[in-house]
C-alpha cells in the first residue's frame, strides 16, 4: 500500500482562533461554564454551519463565543487548533483574535490574551509550531471602541505582533480606523487588514494608503482593478487568501472558478489559509488539497504557495530561511 506523503510545510497567516471552535469543544466548554446552547446536539450545531453570506456566518460565530469565559477556555481553544494544525503541516501560525467580542460579554482582555498565550508560549515545544498573535478590531464597531481596545491592550503589547481588522466589511471602510492604526505603527506593531473580500477594490487601496498595512487579508477582489493588481505585484504585498471560506461565504460560487491561478499568474504574493476552519469545512492543508484538486495545481505550484506563506510571515530572517529549506526539501503534496 502506498504511504501518503506528509503535507507540505506551511505557515498559516489568516486564522481566527474563535473560528476554530469545533462543535465538540463548544459543547464541552458550555457544560464546564454552565452555558445553554440553542442546539440539542453536536450534529444539530454542525448542520447550522451553513451560511448564505458573511453576515449569516458572523451571527452564529458571535453567538457561540458565549462558551469562552476563562483563561483555561482560551488555552483549550488554542491547543485544539494547534494540534490540528500540526497534522496539517503547519510549522508557523499567525493567529487572529477578537478582543471586543469578548470584552463586550464581560470577559477582560487580559483573560483572553493570557489564556491564548498559555498555549502559544508552549506551542513550539509541544507541537513544533512557532506562533505570533494578531489583535483584530471589529470593523462594524466604532472607531472609538477600537481605540479603547488598543489602550486596554497596551500592557500586553509584548505578546502581540500586529493589529488587524475583521468582521462585516461592506459599509465599514479601512479609513474608519486610521487613528488606531497610526497608534499601532507608533507602538512598533505590524499592520494587516481584511479588504477586498466582500468589499470593493477601493478598500484594498485604503488599507494600503490610509492604514499602511504590511499584508492584505483576502484581497481576492483586487482582480477587478488592473492598476491595483499591478501595484500589489510590484510591491509584493502579501495576500492571505482563504479558498474554502470564499466558497462557503458565497464570495465565489464554485472553487473551480477561484481566481487563485490568475492571481499567481499576475505575479501576486498569494498565500492559502483556512480563515475559520471549524465553520468552513477545512484546515490549512485541506485548503491546499481542495485548490489542488479543483484548480488542477501541480506540486511545484503548491510548494510556491507554501514558500509564499513563509515569505509573507512576520518571522525573523533566520527562522524563515530554515522553514523555506523545509519546503524546498519536501516532495509530494
Amino acid at each position: 500500500m502506498k504511504t501518503p506523503h506528509p503535507p507540505v510545510p506551511k505557515a498559516e497567516l489568516h486564522l481566527h482562533i474563535e473560528g476554530t471552535l469545533e462543535p465538540e469543544l463548544a459543547f464541552a466548554l458550555a457544560a464546564r461554564n454552565g452555558v445553554e446552547l440553542p442546539y440539542a446536539s453536536e450534529e444539530e450545531l454542525r448542520r447550522a454551519y451553513s451560511f448564505s453570506d458573511l453576515q449569516s456566518f458572523l451571527d452564529l460565530y458571535y453567538a457561540l463565543m458565549a462558551v469562552l469565559r476563562t483563561e483555561e477556555d482560551f488555552a483549550d481553544l488554542a491547543n485544539a487548533y494547534l494540534a490540528r494544525a500540526k497534522e496539517q503541516g503547519v510549522r508557523h501560525a499567525e493567529i487572529f483574535f477578537d478582543p471586543q467580542a469578548h470584552t463586550a460579554r464581560g470577559v477582560p482582555i487580559g483573560t483572553v490574551i493570557e489564556g491564548l498565550s498559555r498555549a502559544l508560549d508552549a506551542a513550539q515545544q509541544t507541537y513544533g509550531i512557532t506562533t505570533r498573535l494578531i489583535m483584530c478590531f471589529l470593523r462594524d464597531e466604532s472607531a472609538e471602541s477600537a481605540l479603547e481596545t488598543f489602550e486596554a491592550a497596551r500592557p500586553y503589547l509584548d505578546r502581540i505582533t500586529a493589529v488587524g481588522l475583521d468582521s462585516a466589511e461592506v459599509g465599514n471602510p479601512p479609513s474608519k480606523f486610521r487613528e488606531v492604526y497610526a497608534l499601532a505603527r507608533e507602538a512598533g506593531l505590524k499592520c494587516v487588514a481584511h479588504a477586498g473580500e466582500e468589499g470593493p477594490p477601493a478598500y484594498v487601496w485604503e488599507a494600503l494608503d490610509v492604514l499602511g498595512v504590511d499584508r492584505v487579508d483576502h484581497g481576492v477582489r483586487c482582480m477587478e482593478d488592473a492598476d491595483l493588481v499591478a501595484r500589489l505585484a510590484a510591491e509584493q504585498v502579501p495576500l492571505t487568501v482563504c479558498p474554502l471560506s470564499n466558497v462557503r461565504l458565497r464570495v465565489i460560487d464554485d472553487l473551480a472558478d477561484h481566481p487563485l491561478p490568475a492571481m499567481l499568474d499576475a505575479g501576486l504574493l498569494v498565500t492559502v489559509n483556512s480563515d475559520d476552519p471549524a465553520y468552513f469545512g477545512g484546515y490549512a492543508h485541506d485548503n491546499f488539497t481542495a485548490v489542488r484538486d479543483a484548480l488542477r495545481l501541480d506540486e511545484e505550484t503548491l510548494r510556491t504557495l507554501a514558500r509564499n506563506s513563509f515569505t509573507a510571515s512576520f518571522l525573523d530572517d533566520a527562522t524563515r530561511a530554515a522553514y523555506l529549506k523545509e519546503v524546498d526539501a519536501h516532495r509530494g503534496a
